[in-house]
């Protein structure tokens, strides 16, 4: 009568698994988040920190915003640009996009890296 209890309890306590084994698939999911979002994430913003502190007057640059110009003065914190002849707006300094040439076209961005849409 109790024979069959007594095999199910057997059973069950042979085959629990541990606790690290119970964590293992939660920290394979950590490192492929790792290597997949945050590493590719610092090394962008790394090249940006860079790029922001070697700007320097001359410079034809893109906003956040969208706004195009080319730096007449720098601070450590604002950058004053000219958008058309004699027209100036200060930005921030972390407002800065990235570097654009003369077409428009953002410099360093190679015509096949760039992704087609439609």
């Amino acid at each position: 009568m109790f024979t069959g209890v007594a095999y199910a309890a057997d059973a069950a306590a042979g085959g629990a698994p541990s606790a690290l084994g119970s964590f293992v698939p939660l920290i394979l999911i950590g490192v492929v988040f790792y290597f997949l979002l945050i590493r590719p994430q610092q090394k962008t913003a790394k090249l940006h920190q860079q790029f922001l502190a070697s700007l320097k007057r001359g410079i034809r640059v893109a906003t956040t915003g969208g706004v195009i110009g080319t730096i007449v003065d720098i601070s450590d914190l604002v950058i004053t640009l000219e958008v058309a002849e004699g027209v100036k707006i200060d930005v921030t300094r972390s407002s800065i996009a990235g570097q654009i040439d003369k077409k428009g076209e953002p410099v360093g961005v190679k015509k096949d890296d760039k992704k087609k849409i439609g």
